[in-house]
């Protein structure tokens, strides 16, 4: 869906806050999937595209590093057009990397479950298929219960009329995607798609979360 949206036109880009692209690791064309630093920890979600999920968990207080990748698939080494020919079983996520300090688990998965529609089933907006679907990954029991707690939550309120989809899946990889994916938004604030699709959702997260923005990106 994104690769059909084409414009000539390019806009200027000081909507994104001069925000600064990461300085990841990157090997032939991909980014680097590093190990948490000494009291780091490391999280796991997908949900929708991820050049928005991204920027999302990027503006979180005590969130250091995000990087976009697939993971919940099945095959070794994926690319994005694998990924999107959905016969990988792959969705695009996130590996988001924090301190536990200053932002919990809890609230990470507050954040991501605001950064998205988590009712929508493999799709998120225009983008339809499995590799856009909702998952939040966990990596020990507590963290499951943690995940459980908020889908039951946001059931309980009926906020979208409609149950929550979004799986609740075992962490077990997550493969990095080609460079040119990561800090998409940041970088290419122009495109029709980011202004339009990617956007709004950045916004809905600030205005939700107003206390878990870091300074910078408060409007």
């Amino acid at each position: 869906m994104r690769t059909k949206i084409i414009f000539l036109i390019m806009l200027p880009t000081f909507f994104c806050a001069c925000n600064e692209a990461q300085k990841l690791e990157t090997k032939d064309g991909f980014a680097v999937i590093t190990a948490a630093k000494n009291g780091e920890a490391v999280a796991t979600y997908a949900g929708g595209c991820f050049w928005a999920m991204q920027e999302c968990m990027l503006e979180l207080k005590g969130v250091s590093k995000v990087i976009s990748g697939y993971s919940g698939g099945t095959k070794a080494n994926p690319d994005y057009n694998e990924v999107l020919s959905k016969a990988t079983g792959y969705a695009e996520a996130v590996q988001v990397y924090y301190d536990p300090k200053v932002i919990s688990f809890e609230k990470l998965t507050e954040a991501f479950f605001n950064a998205h529609d988590p009712t929508q089933e493999d799709g998120q907006g225009p983008d339809l298929g499995s590799d856009y679907r909702s998952i939040a990954f966990y990596r020990s029991p507590s963290e499951k219960v943690t995940i459980q707690k908020w889908i039951s939550r946001i059931d309980s309120i009926n906020g979208y009329n409609r149950p929550v989809v979004t799986e609740v899946v075992p962490f077990k990889i997550i493969y990095p995607a080609e460079t040119e994916h990561q800090d998409y938004y940041r970088r290419r604030s122009w495109d029709p798609y980011i202004r339009n699709v990617s956007r709004p959702k950045v916004l809905k997260l600030r205005k939700t979360m107003p206390y878990l923005i870091k300074s910078e990106y408060k409007d």
